[in-house]
């Protein structure tokens, strides 16, 4: 089973740079999308539906603000949309596929732009995933937490250290999630390299992004029982429709 995740800061402008092409050539079973940034009755069916998926949305209320996204080949038993806090559903943060055997879920943390908020945001999800963390089924979590967790995750981390996303806060909070409440990094199973990167806040289009200063921001969690099931784990360097590069992992799994 293979799982890519990408923010695409803005679905339609991902589109027209080369999205769609991108995701007929990967052959994901699933693939969970950030940051969509528009209503999706305002999408083509092109968009809505690529050919060989189904796609299903949840839309924030304001307009051109975050939203998520799932495609999947198969066809879910159900579909969870939110988490039943309205920081959360309000603003399309958190959509879930159910199948026998797992949950995949696409997921987008507030970016620190209102830092009050997003840490608000974390004291509730984190009781979510304590409550997922202790059910007989298991999850796979994947999008932008807006976090780098370690030093090896970020370049210039020390000028960093009171910058949104890699403040002392988050990083205990992450602490938490990768520590006691259970989950998995399936990236850092696979690679511990540093130089490693998700998205660049500086992005220069014509430099290679393996050149460039940036942020390991962008996860795909699971619980300590599927750590055996990752296979391969990669950042997806050729991908250029977005800010962020996809992450990609492939597990020994069916759905």
């Amino acid at each position: 089973m293979k799982i890519a995740s990408i923010n695409v800061n803005g679905i339609r402008d991902a589109v027209d740079r080369g999205f769609l092409d991108w995701l007929a050539q990967q052959d994901a079973d699933v693939v969970c999308v950030q940051n969509i940034k528009a209503k999706s009755f305002e999408l083509g069916d092109h968009i809505l539906y690529p050919e060989g998926y189904e796609g299903y949305f949840l839309d924030a209320e304001e307009d051109g603000f975050s939203g998520v996204a799932l495609y999947c080949r198969k066809i879910p038993k159900a579909i969870m949309y939110g988490l039943g806090f309205p920081q959360c559903d309000h603003e399309g943060r958190f959509l879930q596929a159910d199948y026998d055997r797992f949950s995949i879920a696409t997921f987008l943390m507030p970016d620190g732009s209102d830092q009050k908020a997003k840490q608000a945001f974390m004291e509730q999800y984190q009781e979510y995933l304590t409550k997922m963390s202790r059910k007989r089924r298991e999850y796979i979590i994947c999008g932008t937490w807006h976090i780098a967790h370690k030093t090896v995750d970020l370049a210039n981390w020390s000028d960093n250290q009171l910058t949104s996303g890699f403040r002392p806060e988050e990083r205990a909070w992450m602490d938490q999630v990768l520590g006691p409440t259970g989950f998995i990094d399936t990236f850092r199973e696979i690679n511990r390299d540093a130089g490693e990167y998700t998205w660049w806040p500086k992005l220069d289009q014509d430099v290679p992004r393996d050149r460039q200063e940036g942020w390991r921001i962008d996860y795909q969690l699971v619980g300590p029982n599927f750590r055996r099931h990752v296979v391969d784990a990669w950042i997806d360097y050729d991908a250029t429709f977005s800010e962020f590069a996809p992450l990609i992992v492939e597990y020994d799994l069916a759905l």
